[in-house]
């Protein structure tokens, strides 16, 4: 039987390439594509919860709005601190509360219980318009463009006949007693639907007077829905949980249609085109539908039951990168094949010389030491052909002079010794040898100067693990049997680690990577040879890099995500009851406005740390947003968790804060079952934590204020007197003026806080004499602080404006927005007047005469120019009065 013939190199080298490069590409390739694709799900998951949670808590804010401007608000109705029988009193009210709030506040109104309406609006395109609707109307809701100092001007629409005792947010708060926000319903003027937040007036005798009404237009929130979702593709909606009915889109069409015959019917989910949605919702929790990866969260306040759902597209991130992949396959299968075509060729071209490689060999190996190959090419082939004539003509030399050869091939082994210890010692990686003892044969300089000592010899000829590995890290003594590289190198493979340290001559230590491999000879292991690197620099870097990715840069406090992986891993039953508190810091806002960011910054770094020190070992505190702080603490109950609140209180009341004195709300919630989620109760944690804020809102809010004033006189005594005076002097001429007794209160109140901004003013500034320009404009943004801060309590809101005018000028020359003659409040110029009295009269030279003298002269020269000369003749001759009262005396 003939034999069969043997593969050749050429063709067995084709085979291995090929077939190496299939099996790398399908390996490789299903590979990716397998990874990837599951990647891109969960990160499309995580995206779709991401945007959704994130709409949950934006809308959650969103109609938290409306809810606060209620609530502020009717308790200056309800106190009479407005006049809601003064035309002009009532709406500046309404005008001012809605031009403070973003533009989706559509409207803010008063429906009484005789059927009056009252209120502003916003139109079409923006402006704030005022309403009435009473018997001057004829039960008609007219509509009025608002003047500069924020009165009725002209009628420009009149919207029929209206009663709000008929309109669905009236009748909510009617039946329920209590406040609400309002089913979904029908504007009355606007082609949308709408959604209102009402709260009921009651007088004295707890009889309703009427309903607070603030409302917003749905569409605004399908607006911020589109805005939210468009750089990722997706679509959102929010829908009625327990009607499926829709509240608001995405999409750009309406929730609702109207017949011809003018009736509303809303829309079912079930009517968008995107069926994804409807299946989510019929199934009662997201997954992926119709190709998108859809989230659902509730959404729930008082009057609200809604559900907020996202989806986004499940090949966001996988048709892209799949086209890819598919382009590079196919690029990499040509690449191959012209690979395999040009190999072919240049293999044909470069082994057809060792033909005659083959017959020379041959012939030397039966003796024919005189045949030598022919020297066609300096390639590869070339080289060994020379190689091979170079053999030759050695074995004749050995032959002829072997004592000579003999001499030289020693001086040659010698000179390749130092190059091997010249290689060695040149390699920044440390590297010694050991033999079967674990005796160190040899080492190279980096590993001398890595371990710190002075030379090879110390090392060289030493038992090398007792020298450099003989403990653990934290100095637990390593024998010699738990030593992994001996055993590796005894067992004849390789190891590697980065878990280990090696110990330097001054016995410290050093996190270490090595390689151990074994040396063989001749079939048998004869030690190893082992390479390391200290990587204490590089594991400090990764050691950064991860605590970045897990804590909040500001705080060291943990940050939302990895918060989240805690209370995965404490979300078991041998934690419960677990409590979670979610902590909102009061006072940032108004700290950051004043002071600036870097003592926001200060204050959050101030509570962080008391949170901290409120925490036990196994706690987690984390810092989830700009004010909020969330609390996981396992094994604690609800009244051990009332202690840890009680505690924190303590701590923040007791820390001496550097700008305002600072306070905190809290709320908490226990899982006690294994069926509670982190959702729910971190939902119900921050509305208990809401309600604790607004039920010491007013406190917090008087406590600010009372240490921004504190602080300001304690800065500059004098203000403090200034205060004072300014506000007796603005009492009597409101009094000569008639003002209402609301009027006075509100009157001196505002003289009382009119230079509260200056607490925004350095001492280096307020103890200067002569300002220069810059000085002088930084110190005229008192005014624009002072409006701010007043602004953002509810008891002051109505100082804010007259504090804002009080620099104003009645030629329009003054700061901060230049107003001119009666567009300046009244309150305001009064204030004017008295301020620059007083200051004339504390800061003139002279008895108390003259300085008199200097002060009226003051009031008097600035009457039509810097005061509203009526105002001023009147003031000087209040005061002449006072001194003619006082002679008779």
């Amino acid at each position: 039987m003939k034999s069969k013939k043997p593969l050749s190199i050429k063709q067995t080298v084709f085979l291995i390439f090929l077939g190496v490069m299939v099996l790398t590409l399908v390996g490789i390739g299903t590979m990716v594509y397998t990874r990837w694709t599951a990647s891109a799900m969960k990160t499309t998951d995580d995206i779709s919860n991401t945007i959704g949670l994130s709409l949950q808590n934006q809308l959650g804010s969103f109609m938290s709005i409306p809810w606060q401007i209620n609530e502020t608000s009717h308790t200056i109705i309800e106190q009479q601190v407005i006049d809601m029988s003064s035309d002009v009193q009532r709406d500046r009210f309404f005008v001012s509360v809605l031009s403070s709030f973003a533009p989706y506040v559509y409207s803010f109104s008063y429906g009484s219980s005789e059927g009056h309406y009252y209120g502003a609006r916003r139109n079409a395109q923006g402006s704030v318009e005022i309403m009435r609707n009473d018997e001057q109307t004829g039960g008609r809701s007219w509509y009025y463009s608002v003047t500069p100092d924020l009165r009725i001007a002209q009628k420009i629409f009149d919207a029929g006949t209206f009663d709000p005792r008929t309109r669905p947010w009236y009748k909510a708060v009617e039946q329920s007693g209590a406040a609400s926000f309002s089913p979904v319903y029908k504007h009355f003027v606007m082609d949308d639907m709408s959604i209102s937040a009402a709260w009921p007036i009651y007088n004295q005798d707890n009889v309703l007077q009427g309903v607070l009404g603030t409302h917003v237009l749905l569409t605004h929130i399908g607006e911020y829905l589109a805005r939210a979702v468009s750089p990722s593709g997706g679509q959102a909606v929010v829908i009625e949980r327990k009607t499926g009915l829709l509240v608001a889109n995405s999409l750009g069409m309406k929730n609702f249609s109207s017949a011809a015959d003018g009736t509303f019917q809303r829309l079912h989910i079930s009517a968008l085109p995107n069926k994804a949605f409807a299946q989510a919702f019929e199934a009662g929790q997201g997954s992926t539908f119709q190709g998108y990866q859809v989230s659902m969260l509730p959404l729930t306040l008082s009057g609200v039951d809604w559900l907020v759902l996202c989806a986004i597209p499940n090949d966001i991130l996988f048709s892209e990168v799949r086209n890819t992949i598919i382009i590079t396959i196919f690029l990499a299968l040509l690449a191959m094949l012209a690979g395999l075509f040009l190999y072919n060729i240049v293999a044909g071209y470069l082994m057809h010389p060792l033909d005659q490689l083959l017959e020379v060999s041959k012939a030397l190996s039966e003796g024919d030491l005189s045949r030598r190959t022919h020297l066609s090419r300096e390639d590869e082939i070339g080289s060994i052909s020379s190689s091979m004539n170079n053999v030759a003509d050695t074995m004749q030399n050995l032959i002829n002079t072997l004592e000579s050869q003999v001499k030289e091939r020693t001086e040659a082994l010698h000179e390749n010794k130092e190059q091997l210890e010249l290689l060695l010692n040149s390699t920044a990686e440390g590297i010694y040898g050991i033999d079967l003892e674990g005796i160190c044969t040899f080492c190279n300089q980096s590993a001398v100067t890595i371990l710190g000592y002075e030379s090879q010899e110390h090392i060289v000829g030493k038992q090398v693990h007792a020298l450099i590995h003989h403990s653990h890290r934290g100095g637990k003594p390593r024998p010699i049997s738990e030593c992994k590289i001996f055993h590796a190198i005894h067992e004849g493979r390789g190891i590697a680690a980065e878990d280990e340290v090696f110990w330097r001559a001054d016995g410290t230590s050093f996190v270490v990577s090595y390689h151990a491999y074994p040396q063989i000879r001749s079939g048998n292991v004869v030690g190893g040879v082992v390479s390391f690197m200290d990587i204490t620099q590089r594991r400090q870097k990764e050691d950064q890099i991860a605590f970045l990715g897990s804590h909040d840069p500001l705080t060291g406090l943990f940050n939302r995500r990895h918060f989240e992986e805690q209370f995965r891993l404490l979300n078991k039953d041998e934690y419960l009851p677990l409590s979670l508190i979610f902590a909102d810091l009061n006072g940032l806002k108004l700290t950051n406005d004043i002071f600036g960011h870097k003592e926001g910054d200060r204050l959050l770094c101030q509570a962080a740390e008391i949170l901290k020190q409120a925490c036990r070992g196994g706690d987690v505190v984390a810092r989830i947003g700009g004010d909020e702080f969330i609390l996981l603490l396992p094994n604690t109950n609800a009244e051990q968790t009332r202690q840890a609140i009680y505690q924190i209180r303590q701590s923040i009341a007791k820390t001496p804060f550097e700008t305002i004195k600072c306070s905190i709300s809290l709320g908490f919630d226990t899982k006690t079952t294994p069926d509670m989620t982190l959702e729910e109760i971190m939902a119900n944690a921050e509305n208990a934590m809401y309600k604790d804020k607004i039920s010491n809102r007013k406190h917090v809010q008087h406590t600010m204020l009372v240490n921004l004033q504190e602080k300001l006189f304690a800065r500059n005594p004098k203000e403090k007197e200034h205060s004072k005076a300014v506000g007796r002097l603005s009492s009597r001429l409101g009094s000569a003026l008639r003002l209402t007794e609301a009027e006075i209160v509100t009157l001196e109140k505002a003289a009382l806080v009119h230079d509260i901004g200056k607490i925004s003013v350095s001492e280096e500034l307020f103890a200067k004499k002569v300002l220069t320009d810059h000085e002088y404009a930084t110190m005229q943004q008192h005014a624009v602080v002072g409006y701010r801060i007043l602004n953002l309590f509810e008891d002051t809101l109505v100082l804010a404006e007259v504090v804002y005018s009080h620099h104003e000028r009645w030629d329009g020359k003054g700061y901060p927005r230049g107003l001119q003659g009666n567009r300046i409040p009244l309150l305001a110029r009064i204030i004017a007047i008295a301020e620059v009295y007083d200051r004339v009269l504390t800061d003139a030279e002279g008895d108390e005469h003259q300085r008199t003298q200097k002060a009226r002269t003051v009031i008097h020269e600035g009457a039509g120019t810097q005061f509203d000369p009526d105002l001023a003749s009147l003031f000087l001759a209040l005061l002449e009065q006072e001194q003619s009262n006082s002679h008779n005396l």
